[in-house]
C-alpha cells in the first residue's frame, strides 16, 4: 500500500543527499519542465536508488542490478553514499548496446560493469541469478517498493514548485516512475491526470495497459535507450499502473529525436531519448497543453555525444 506518508518518508531520507531540481516552463510548448537531468548521475534513478539501500537494515558487500544504464550509475552512487559506513560495491549487469557514455560514468563511480550480449531483459535476468548465487539483494531498476517510493517524490517537488499543476506528462519503461509519480500525486490531488509516454519502438508497457498482457510485443532498435525492454514477470508495477496511470500514449523516434534537437537549442538542455519523450508527445500533437496546466519529467540526460551529434546534424535549425 502506497500513501502520501510513505512518498514523505522517501522525501526526508533523501534530503541530506539530493537537492530538489529545478522546473522551468517553456512557453512555445505550455510545458513545466522537471529537470531530472540535473541530478548528480544526470537522471531520476538515483532518487530510488539511494532510498532502497538507505532503507536496507544491513548493507551486503555487493549490490547487484541490471541496468539500461541509468540505474546502474545510480545504484553505483547510492553504493558510495552508503560505503561512509560500511563498504559496498555496485555490480551492474547491462545490454551490450548500453551506451558508453553510461557505463563509462558507472566504472567511474566505482561499479563492476557486465555488457550481456542480447536485450535489457538478458541482462537483468543473469544480474537476478548472480545476486542469487552471491546470497545477494538484487536492486531492481522498477520491481520494488523503495525505489518506487524515491521515483514518486518528484511528484512531491512537482506539485510543491507549481501547486496548480492538474496534469503530469511521464516516461514509461519498467514502471517504477509512472507509479510512484502517479501515486504519489493522486495521493496529494487525486483528480490530477498522469499520462505515460514511450516509444513505439519499444511498447510493452502500452500492450499491458491497454492489453493486459505483454504477448507477442515487438522490441525494435530506440533512442529511448533507457525505456527499452520487458518488463519482469510479475512486476508489482503491472498492477500499480492501472491505479497511477490515465492513459499511455506512444511516440515515434523522429518525433524523440525532434524534441531532442529542440531541447538542446532552445533551451541549452543535453537530454537522452528516454528524457524526451513527454515533450515529443505534446511537440507532436499527441497531447494537448493549452487546455490544463501540464508538466512533464526530464528523466535523464545521459546520451552519447556521438549519437546526440547525429541528431543535431539531421534535424534542420527552424
Amino acid at each position: 500500500m502506497f500513501t502520501l506518508p510513505t512518498f514523505q518518508t522517501a522525501q526526508t531520507r533523501l534530503h541530506p543527499h539530493l537537492v530538489p531540481t529545478p522546473m522551468t516552463y517553456a512557453t512555445p510548448a505550455h510545458l513545466h519542465l522537471k529537470w531530472e537531468n540535473h541530478q548528480p548521475t544526470h537522471s531520476f534513478k538515483v532518487r530510488g536508488a539511494i532510498n532502497k539501500i538507505l532503507a536496507m537494515p544491513s548493507l551486503p558487500p555487493l549490490l547487484i542490478t541490471g541496468s539500461a544504464g541509468n540505474h546502474g550509475q545510480a545504484v553505483a552512487h547510492a553504493a558510495q553514499i552508503a560505503s561512509q559506513s560500511t563498504p559496498t560495491q555496485a555490480w551492474v549487469f547491462v545490454p551490450e548496446n548500453t551506451p558508453h557514455v553510461k557505463v563509462n560514468r558507472m566504472i567511474a563511480l566505482g561499479a563492476k560493469v557486465e555488457r550481456v550480449p542480447g536485450l535489457f531483459a538478458d541482462a537483468e535476468a543473469k544480474a537476478i541469478r548472480t545476486a542469487r548465487e552471491h546470497g545477494v539483494p538484487f536492486i531492481s531498476a522498477y520491481n520494488d517498493r523503495d525505489v518506487i517510493a524515491g521515483a514518486g517524490t518528484i511528484a512531491l517537488e512537482m506539485l510543491a514548485q507549481t501547486p496548480t499543476l492538474t496534469r503530469i506528462l511521464v516516461p514509461a519503461g519498467g514502471g517504477g516512475l509512472i507509479s510512484g509519480v502517479g501515486l504519489a500525486a493522486k495521493a496529494v490531488n487525486p483528480a490530477i491526470e498522469v499520462i505515460g509516454v514511450l516509444a513505439e519502438a519499444s511498447p510493452y508497457l502500452y500492450h499491458q495497459f491497454y492489453y493486459g498482457h505483454m504477448r507477442d510485443v515487438e522490441e525494435h532498435p530506440t533512442l529511448t535507450d533507457g525505456l527499452a525492454g520487458a518488463v519482469e514477470p510479475g512486476s508489482i508495477t503491472l498492477d500499480l499502473i492501472t491505479q497511477a496511470c490515465d492513459a499511455i500514449v506512444q511516440v515515434t523516434e523522429a518525433e524523440v529525436a525532434n524534441a531532442i534537437a529542440f531541447l538542446y537549442r532552445e533551451l541549452g538542455e543535453v537530454v537522452e531519448g528516454s528524457g524526451a519523450v513527454g515533450l515529443a508527445a505534446v511537440m507532436a500533437g499527441k497531447i494537448r497543453t493549452d487546455d490544463r496546466v501540464t508538466g512533464t519529467i526530464v528523466s535523464g540526460g545521459n546520451i552519447d555525444p556521438e549519437k546526440l551529434a547525429h541528431i543535431l546534424a539531421h534535424i534542420p535549425t527552424p
